[in-house]
């Protein structure tokens, strides 16, 4: 069978408000076949603070709050491959009260908020993955008031 890749993206700024942690942008797999995260870019629109963003990549249960509950439902574009019943949901923007649970962070880094922007393909044998039901999320948590893009280039496994 061959893969099918997926794009996700937050279609417009995300805003971030100073010192809460925000998932901007997510992917549930379904019963259908688990995700396995192949890119993410990530772009601020600027600030005049010179501290920078927490950007996280992490591993989500999605035991509450999945893609389109306390989020905004993203429509995922075909890449590459042929184009099947699509089996996962993928949202941004989850409203700060209520984020989806139970993350767990598996990467992370620091950018800067000033016109900052990060893109990274993950090497071949170590794109992370998820269990059926399960997902991946980009959470950032910026030190003051900022706009965030992102991208998630995503492939059913």
């Amino acid at each position: 069978m061959t893969a099918a890749g997926y794009s996700i993206v937050t279609g417009g700024a995300v805003a971030l408000t100073a010192g809460t942690a925000r998932t901007i942008l997510g992917a549930k797999a379904n019963a259908a076949g688990p995700l396995d995260l192949q890119k993410i870019k990530v772009a601020f629109d600027g600030q005049t603070t010179a501290v920078p963003v927490l950007v996280e990549v992490c591993y989500c249960s999605f035991a509450t709050n999945g893609p389109g509950t306390q989020s905004t439902s993203v429509t995922p574009t075909l890449l590459y491959g042929r184009s099947t019943t699509l089996g996962w949901t993928a949202a941004k923007s989850w409203n700060a009260a209520n984020e989806p649970t139970t993350i767990t962070p598996f990467d992370e880094f620091l950018l800067s908020p000033n016109g900052g922007l990060v893109m990274y393909d993950y090497p071949l044998g170590t794109t992370p993955d998820t269990n059926l039901g399960e997902g991946i999320v980009l959470r950032c948590t910026a030190p003051a008031a900022v706009n965030v893009r992102a991208t998630m280039i995503l492939q059913r496994c």
